[in-house]
């Protein structure tokens, strides 16, 4: 009995893979480099890439558990269909699928709507899955700290309606314990979908203010100029991933990303305890980019 972890250094890779850590299952790591990444002890470092069928084949055929996570790529979905396909093929009855919150509605949106087809055919083909539609990761803004903590402005546009961030620990957390229950469960489990999001609905003024309590400083918003973020994130991305996350954004200024409160109770009784807040996380930020200073 084996779980495989995909996306195995990633953001939410290399927290599922810590948090595993200790608790008694045999778990292998998947990344195109392993040599260079540095997995918690115990874990097994598998050499492969998804688009590699004969690998992905070997891989698989020695696993009872898949958590499937792609990251934003043009060949997204067929890396993920050709991975479950695989699955299939081994026999493996026991899968986490990595998606997004409202993949079904962002239709317009590259990598919402990829993940939705994922999501569609994990439903057709009756695939015993988790799948996990996580919502804004806060930790995306640690990468906002020159704009935040050096010129006093909150820069992503996410607009006035408010959407659901999600601290990536408490994602990891409740991925673990879904790869666990179906790893350790005698058989198949029923398919289900979980909303992954945070306890408050936060818009671009309200995440502005709590880095201004936090920091103790003026922090503002600098606003919903979509133009302007594209053309910056240009600079360090693809022009077809910038357009992408353009898109994203312009759906969180039209309808938000927020969560229902049913979302934020099934959550809190996964856990056993209150998710975490937007403001402990800037805090506990705040406190690292401090130390980081000093």
């Amino acid at each position: 009995m084996t779980i495989l972890i995909t996306g195995s250094t990633g953001t939410i890779g290399s927290q599922i893979l810590a948090q595993l850590a200790g608790k008694g299952v045999e778990v292998h790591a998947l990344s195109r480099e392993p040599e260079r990444a540095r997995f918690p002890d115990g874990v097994t470092p598998v050499k492969g890439d998804l688009m590699d069928v004969e690998v992905m084949r070997t891989a698989l055929a020695r696993v009872s558990t898949l958590f499937l996570l792609n990251a934003v790529t043009p060949d997204e979905v067929t890396q993920a269909l050709i991975t479950l396909n695989l699955a299939r093929e081994a026999g493996i009855e026991r899968i986490v699928y990595f998606s997004v919150f409202c993949s079904d509605e962002f239709t317009n949106v590259p990598h919402f709507a990829g993940k939705y087809a994922v999501e569609r055919m994990i439903e057709r083909f009756e695939l015993p899955a988790t799948i996990l539609r996580p919502n804004y990761f806060m930790h995306n803004d640690l990468r906002l700290r020159e704009a935040i903590a050096g010129h006093g402005v909150y820069p992503m546009p996410i607009g006035g309606v408010g959407i659901s961030m999600i601290d990536i620990r408490d994602i990891a957390e409740i991925a673990v314990l879904h790869l666990l229950r179906r790893e350790l469960a005698s058989g198949p489990l029923p398919r289900e979908t979980i909303n992954l999001a945070g306890p408050e609905v936060l818009t671009g003024e309200a995440v502005a203010d709590i880095w201004a309590k936090v920091l103790n400083r003026p922090v503002h918003y600098a606003g919903d100029d979509l133009d302007g973020f594209e053309q910056q994130l240009r600079t360090f991305t693809p022009s077809w991933m910038a357009y992408d996350m353009r898109l994203m954004l312009a759906r969180f200024q039209q309808d938000g990303l927020a969560a229902s409160p049913g979302d934020v109770d099934r959550l809190t009784a996964l856990l056993g305890r209150s998710m975490r807040s937007y403001h402990d996380f800037a805090l506990e930020t705040a406190k690292q980019w401090q130390g980081a200073k000093n």
